[in-house]
C-alpha cells in the first residue's frame, strides 16, 4: 500500500508540534526530513537535532531523513541517534557507494538512495540489491513549493520494472509537486511513499484534513 509521507520542509516551525499532531492525526506514520548543506543544493535546512526533536514530538512515527549533503558519510551515525529510521542520501554525491550504505546499516537505519531529476534510473545497476528504497526527485532539489517536472513518470515507471524483474521489494519513494491532482497516478504508477510538503502544511488550519484526503487517495495501492 502506498504512504504519504509529510515533509516538514514547509512547516511553520513556530508551530512545528501543533502541526506535526495534526498531521498525525490525519494518518501519517511517515514524517519526511530535508536535510540540506548549502552546498550540494543551495539552501540549508537541518542537523540531527531536528531529527531528535521531531522523534521526541512523534516517537511512534517512522522518520524519513533525506541527506542533500556532499559528505553525507560525516553525519550518518548522529542521524541515525538522532532518530532517523531511513537514511537516504544523493548518488551524485557519494563515491564510495557500498561505505555508506553499510555504515547506515551498522547504525540501525535502513539505506536508500536518492536521485536527481536529471539523473537515468541506470545508474543504479549493481546497487539495487544492497538498498531498502529508491527515492525520485521530481524537482530540482533545494526548495519546496515546486512544480512537478513533465516526463518524470515515465522514469517512476522504469525504476518500478526494474525491481520487479529483479525480484527486489525496494521502496520506491516520489517527493517534489506532489498535490491532490497527480497524487493518486504517482501512487498507481507505482510510488510505494510519497512525499508532500507545501501542499500539507501551507494551510495551517486544514494540515489534518489535507493528510486524510491524500491518504485516502493512495490507500488503495
Amino acid at each position: 500500500m502506498a504512504q504519504l509521507a509529510p515533509s516538514i520542509l514547509s512547516c511553520d516551525f513556530s508551530r512545528l508540534r501543533d502541526q506535526l499532531y495534526a498531521a498525525e492525526r490525519g494518518g501519517a506514520h511517515i514524517i519526511h526530513i530535508d536535510v540540506m548543506d548549502g552546498h550540494f543544493v543551495p539552501n540549508l535546512t537541518f542537523g540531527p537535532l531536528m531529527v531528535q526533536t521531531v522523534r521526541e514530538i512523534l516517537p511512534k512515527a517512522l522518520l524519513d531523513v533525506h541527506l542533500m549533503m556532499d559528505n553525507p558519510f560525516s553525519l550518518i551515525e548522529h542521524f541515525s541517534e538522532a532518530g532517523a529510521d531511513w537514511i537516504t542520501f544523493h548518488q551524485e554525491a557519494v563515491a564510495d557507494f557500498d561505505l555508506v550504505v553499510n555504515t547506515i546499516r551498522r547504525s540501525g537505519s535502513s539505506p536508500g538512495i536518492a536521485l536527481c531529476p536529471g539523473t537515468p534510473v541506470h545508474v543504479l545497476d549493481g546497487m539495487l540489491e544492497k538498498l531498502d528504497m529508491v527515492l525520485l526527485l521530481t524537482v530540482n532539489p533545494g526548495f519546496g513549493g515546486q512544480k512537478f517536472i513533465h516526463g518524470m513518470e515515465k522514469k517512476i515507471e522504469n525504476l518500478r520494472d526494474l525491481i520487479r524483474c529483479r525480484g527486489l521489494s525496494t521502496l520506491v519513494e516520489i517527493d517534489g509537486g506532489v498535490n491532490r491532482h497527480n497524487i493518486e497516478y504517482l501512487a498507481s504508477r507505482g510510488a510505494s511513499v510519497i512525499v508532500a510538503g507545501s501542499f500539507v502544511f501551507s494551510d495551517h488550519e486544514r494540515i489534518e484534513k489535507t493528510v486524510r484526503e491524500l491518504t485516502h487517495l493512495i490507500d488503495a495501492y
